[in-house]
């Protein structure tokens, strides 16, 4: 029996995305809970807490995208040729929130309020793209002889715009529960508060995207609902309602790594309920990893030095948060 490069392929991409989810998400949330923290001195922690991993975290990104040109060419170019705007804004927010944790650190009082507000707004646009980009995904694409033949806005649409918007919340619980983690007193105490209602509206909003997608789309309707998927696909339903559980039991005064935990735990549910239902296909609704795959040759050559990478990514991420664990306090952090 020979390698299936597809298969291999699909599951080192869907690694390195579900990893950027995991890893970029919960710093993409510390930004987004900005806003609600206006001390200077809680907004220095939260900074401090991400400062020595947040550019690292992307690099799982830039793993998927050139994963994706090197193995599924004609995936690449109708997804990008689909989404090139919001995949620009989303570019755009995260240079944005770059510039700015760097300039703040050096900023005096009035202008440091100007660049945490510009590290906000950065964590806002780059999330809210990427919750876009995941909703067009979902909805599929206009294809006509291997290429795209949409229109440049079809990614503006309601149900986009809704996943854009429960990602925020998803990425600012991630966010939360990060900071219950690396802060302590106040700051946490505030984490902790404030994770209560983002993880209902969480919550809701998978409910309202479960029930959304198969009234929208029948072909996923079917993949759902006919035996035996059925059985296979109902412990996920049950998983999230205990895992929402979980972590509203988990936010107590003492609270430290549990609730960081069951937060990863709730959006790899998503993440498996989005595989479940669009697998095998990696251009919605009906081109398979398999029609949109490079020559075997380039795939087993692009796959050695992927391979390779790959650990070494894994390492040094151990070691980065190996480093830099424990609790960040006032005076202590990046400079």
């Amino acid at each position: 029996m020979g390698v299936d490069l597809p298969l291999i392929w699909a599951l080192i991409i869907g690694f390195g995305l579900m990893m950027y989810v995991i890893m970029d998400g919960f710093d993409l949330g510390v930004g987004i809970l900005f806003p609600f923290v206006p001390a200077r001195e809680d907004r220095d922690l939260m900074v401090n807490s991400v400062a020595p991993i947040w550019d690292g975290n992307e690099t799982w990104l830039v793993l998927g995208g050139a994963g994706l040109l090197a193995a599924f060419p004609l995936a690449y170019s109708v997804v990008l040729s689909a989404l090139y705007l919001p995949i620009i804004v989303m570019l755009i927010g995260l240079i944005l929130r770059g510039v700015a944790f760097e300039f703040r650190l050096n900023a005096e009082r009035a202008p440091r309020y100007l660049w945490d507000t510009m590290f906000a707004a950065g964590s806002y646009i780059a999330t809210f793209c990427q919750g876009l980009v995941l909703g067009t995904f979902i909805q599929g694409f206009k294809v006509s002889n291997n290429a795209y033949a949409g229109g440049a806005l079809d990614w503006l649409n309601p149900f986009s715009i809704f996943t854009g918007i429960a990602l925020l919340f998803a990425y600012a619980l991630l966010g939360a529960t990060w900071l219950i983690i690396k802060t302590e007193g106040p700051l946490q105490e505030r984490m902790i508060a404030l994770a209560r209602p983002i993880i209902l509206t969480v919550f809701a909003a998978i409910i309202i995207v479960s029930i959304w997608t198969p009234i929208q789309h029948p072909e996923i309707a079917a993949r759902w609902f006919s035996f035996p998927n059925i059985v296979v696909f109902s412990p996920v339903p049950v998983l999230v309602i205990l895992a929402t559980l979980a972590l509203l039991w988990s936010l107590r005064p003492d609270a430290h790594a549990l609730p960081f935990v069951l937060a990863l735990v709730l959006v790899f549910l998503g993440y498996s309920g989005l595989v479940i239902s669009l697998w095998p296909n990696i251009i919605p609704p009906s081109i398979s990893i398999w029609d949109a795959a490079a020559p075997p040759q380039s795939m087993g050559f692009a796959l050695v030095g992927t391979l390779f990478i790959i650990p070494f990514i894994l390492v040094y991420t151990a070691w980065a948060y190996s480093v830099f664990r424990g609790k960040v306090r006032p005076g202590e952090g990046y400079h």
